[in-house]
């Protein structure tokens, strides 16, 4: 039996490369064999998640920044908090230490193709640190958008500002809600307008070539001297410096947040950021001679500090009136049962803890497929999950990036992986895959096969019990592991920080278990069958 397992695989790559409409698990049927294809109208649902999700800190590996609003969703503000850890603890900044400057050191992504880039530089330049001859290169880049790539004719469009947080974060590993409230300081310690570009510098002596400076593409936002003189370097010696445990609980962190309310959004990973304190001691020469002698220390905002994306909602009223049906995410949780009397007409899925759809087969759907593959000896295929941009609805006639990928989960079997995508997972498995993404005409297909399958065949799966079969949709990837590029679990994704929004054509009321016309662009199940 094993020596069949590569040609079996073989001849999946092979068929699947053929017939498009066919994934993977049961394509090798086809052959000699006639393939029937019937679409099938879905009950969908919007789901309503509160606006907000529980994220353990720990599990961020990117964070959003910034402001946007448009009509359908409404208006989104999303804000950076994060802890603030020493670089060394009970440290020594020497004798009578005063700051000069102080510098947070963000690393937002950036577009690297080639006309991205603008290079300006000076070759006359002097660099004002002993006035020395040198050439200036200074590379920029725009950052990665969602939303407005333009506001008005403002320069720059956002303004971000920093604030200090006054509430204890807790630790990396507690969960923590995204739209929890967080006290800071009434004052900010910092700010800077940004124009949405980062920049590298390279400055180089004439007189050698040598560098002077080199720094890598960032975001380099001023803050308050005095502040850090005060909360860091004169509290030199003072218990509060002297471990972790006292630190965060007495700088407690920090809030990167914008002025505006609307604009875009941009990322970042939270363990590239970083403060540098930049300061003068005394330096007593063997001659009793003191000089101001030049220091810096560091504080990190990398790992194990919290890292959280807070968003904050401003609903519009095509969102609020097209979700007054939404289920509440508790109830899909815990109503086993869950009956949809109202099938929505529109889905709206969104991230950052908007809402997601839920999509039922019904039972009677099921009942007729079982009783197929008794009597009739039909053997599934192929079975997807069709989705639809709305591209009727005037209000979401944009350009914005749409998702590419979704998570999914049966709605009873919430915290593991559809059975295909372990099953399949060696074998060129797709979850998600979309069509026409740039356009207005773009859908999608999510390839429940084995899924179907097991429900079909296994009389043991009470429909009854369950009211048929729900599949819960949000937007999202998984995340993976670096290493192996194994995926880490169905909790595992970026969901808490993902910006893209959909509008989906909902359900056909009058065709939900029923055969429907290939042409509709309802919520459907597509199946692809053979007669053993």
């Amino acid at each position: 039996m094993m020596k069949l397992i590569p040609v079996l695989l073989m001849g999946i790559v092979v068929m699947n490369s053929c017939e498009s409409e066919l994934d993977n698990l049961g394509s090798q049927l086809v052959n000699g064999s006639e393939a029937s294809e019937k679409v099938y109208g879905l009950a969908a649902y919007n789901v309503n998640n509160q606006d907000v999700q529980n994220v353990v800190t720990s599990q961020y590996d990117s964070v959003r920044i910034g402001a946007f609003s448009e009509p359908v969703f409404g208006g989104q503000k999303v804000s950076y908090f994060t802890q603030v850890r020493l670089s060394s603890y009970n440290p020594d900044f020497g004798k009578n230490p005063v700051v000069d400057s102080v510098v947070l050191t963000l690393k937002p992504l950036y577009e690297t193709a080639s006309d991205s880039l603008k290079t300006t530089t000076t070759e006359d330049y002097i660099y004002p640190d002993g006035n020395v001859a040198a050439k200036k290169v200074v590379n920029t880049y725009p950052v990665r958008k969602y939303g407005k790539y333009k506001v008005g004719t403002a320069t720059p469009p956002l303004t971000i500002r920093v604030h200090e947080v006054t509430d204890f974060l807790g630790g990396a590993s507690d969960s923590i809600k995204t739209n929890k409230t967080i006290a800071v300081s009434s004052t900010d310690i910092g700010s800077k307008s940004f124009n949405g570009t980062v920049n590298s510098v390279v400055i180089t002596k004439d007189s050698d070539a040598s560098e002077i400076v080199n720094r890598t593409v960032s975001l380099r936002i001023p803050l308050k001297k005095e502040f850090f003189q005060d909360k860091i370097i004169g509290k030199q010696g003072n218990q509060v410096l002297k471990d972790a445990a006292s630190f965060i609980r007495y700088f407690r962190g920090l809030r990167i947040s914008v002025d505006e309310n609307d604009g875009y959004l941009f990322s970042m990973a939270p363990n590239d950021a970083a403060i540098t304190i930049y300061y003068k001691n005394d330096v007593t020469a063997s001659d009793g001679t003191v000089t101001k002698t030049k220091q810096e220390t560091s504080l990190s905002l990398g790992s194990p500090n919290v890292h959280l994306s807070h968003v904050a909602y401003s609903r519009s009223s095509s969102y609020i009136t097209g979700t007054k049906d939404a289920i509440d995410a508790k109830d899909i949780k815990t109503n086993t049962a869950l009956p949809i009397a109202n099938p929505s007409t529109k889905l709206y899925l969104q991230g950052m803890g908007g809402s997601s759809i839920g999509v039922r087969i019904t039972k009677e759907l099921i009942t007729s497929l079982r009783n197929q593959y008794k009597n009739e000896k039909i053997a599934v295929v192929s079975a997807k999950i069709r989705l639809y941009n709305d591209s009727t609805d005037p209000e979401w006639d944009n350009k914005y990036r749409k998702p590419s990928s979704f998570l999914v989960k049966e709605r009873d079997t919430m915290s593991r992986f559809l059975p295909d995508m372990t099953l399949l997972a060696s074998a060129g498995y797709s979850l998600v895959r979309s069509t026409n993404l740039s356009t207005k005409d773009a859908y999608y297909d999510v390839s429940i096969t084995s899924s179907l399958k097991q429900i079909i065949e296994d009389e043991s799966y009470n429909i009854n019990e369950n009211n048929g079969k729900d599949f819960i949709i949000d937007v999202g990837s998984y995340r993976v592991d670096s290493s192996t590029g194994a995926l880490l679990g169905q909790t595992y994704n970026d969901r808490p920080y993902n910006p893209f929004r959909l509008l989906l054509v909902g359900t056909d009321t009058s065709k939900i278990g029923q055969e429907m016309s290939v042409s509709s662009k309802n919520v459907q199940l597509r199946l692809i069958f053979t007669k053993k």
